[in-house]
């Protein structure tokens, strides 16, 4: 059985709360929206009060198209990784160059070539690594990284893998853009950067390790590939987020829980669920009947706001530092995300 081994997280560095970026939106909307203040209401109802950005503010008037959201996405995501990655190893002092396998996902930016290959001569990494770009599952990626790292690590008992996701939500904003699901995107999304290392089950970093990886399940929602996405402008990534999102995951979520408390043989003593706003939060609370057992995710996206696939490693972060558990207590990871799918991760304290 794979395990998680370690897991660190790096918000980007400009924080704000969302008064003050719900402001900013207003001042450039004002001119083009019916009810601007409309756009604040939203702010103000999201649940969310600090978030942080790749940039200042005031620098996001200066990238007017693709190319330069791109050049400003390297930048950022670069220093975010760098970072973010050694913490991971540092916290099990594991040498860079012991890796077998580095993965890295995103959905914000375009890096060719892809952001872990760019880590290899600034890290150490060994020149023989495998590397596994993944683009385009959104906030799913989180949990699909981790699940990826699990097949690879099932037929690799004694190797050691590493699994990164940066998320810069903010460049991709469209400030002359005030269709609603922009409003709801400048209300929503943060940027931000996690982690995790994995290990296979003879690797010498499992006896210690905090959890381990009893199953994983991906899950395609038929007929809903236009509920979430992005659509690519000269002017750079254009949210596409239908109004159909809560009800689909509220739909889907009663069988998903189902099938994977089934396959547990057991209710979940805990979960990790990615935050994607407060009705899918809302969502997991009745399904689940625990309004309690989400704690870490509330507060995730009252602290830090939606980071995309970034924020359920701040939550498993964040539940690993804060909680005790016993082991054989099981938990379940849980994100959404385009096109429109969901991915499941059973987990057993160690």
């Amino acid at each position: 059985m794979p395990f998680i081994s370690s897991v660190a997280s790096c918000p980007a560095p400009y924080r704000y709360s969302q008064d003050e970026i719900a402001l900013a939106f207003r001042s450039k909307w004002q001119e083009i929206m019916f009810n601007p203040d409309r756009l604040l209401s939203f702010h103000q109802n999201s649940g969310i009060e600090y978030r942080h950005l790749a940039f200042p503010m005031e620098y996001y008037e200066e990238l007017s198209g693709f190319e330069k959201r791109n050049e400003a996405y390297l930048e950022a995501s670069m220093k975010l990784s760098e970072k973010t990655v050694k913490k991971v190893l540092s916290q099990v002092s594991l040498p860079p160059e012991s890796l077998s396998l580095i993965a890295s996902a995103t959905v914000t930016g375009l890096p060719i070539p892809s952001l872990e290959s760019r880590l290899i001569e600034k890290l150490g990494l060994s020149h023989s690594i495998k590397r596994l770009p993944i683009f385009g599952l959104g906030c799913l990626a989180g949990v699909a990284g981790i699940n990826r790292m699990y097949d690879y690590l099932i037929g690799h008992p004694n190797e050691a893998v590493l699994f990164f996701t940066v998320e810069l939500c903010s460049l991709t904003w469209q400030v002359n853009d005030s269709s609603l699901a922009n409003l709801v995107a400048s209300g929503l999304f943060a940027d931000g950067c996690a982690a995790v290392l994995l290990v296979g089950d003879e690797h010498p970093l499992a006896k210690k390790a905090p959890m381990k990886i009893r199953q994983v399940k991906s899950h395609f929602i038929p007929n809903t590939e236009r509920a979430m996405g992005f659509d690519v402008l000269d002017s750079g990534f254009k949210v596409v987020l239908s109004p159909e999102v809560p009800s689909i995951v509220r739909e889907s979520l009663p069988k998903i829980i189902g099938d994977a408390r089934a396959a547990a043989g057991k209710d979940f003593d805990f979960f990790v669920t990615h935050p994607g706003g407060p009705k899918l939060l809302q969502a997991f609370e009745e399904v689940t009947q625990r309004t309690g057992g989400f704690n870490h995710s509330w507060e995730c996206l009252k602290s830090f706001g939606n980071m995309s696939s970034a924020s359920v490693l701040f939550i498993l972060e964040r539940t690993l530092a804060k909680e005790r558990f016993s082991p054989g207590e099981i938990g379940l990871m849980s994100a959404f995300g385009p096109a429109f799918c969901a991915e499941t991760t059973i987990i057993e304290a160690n």
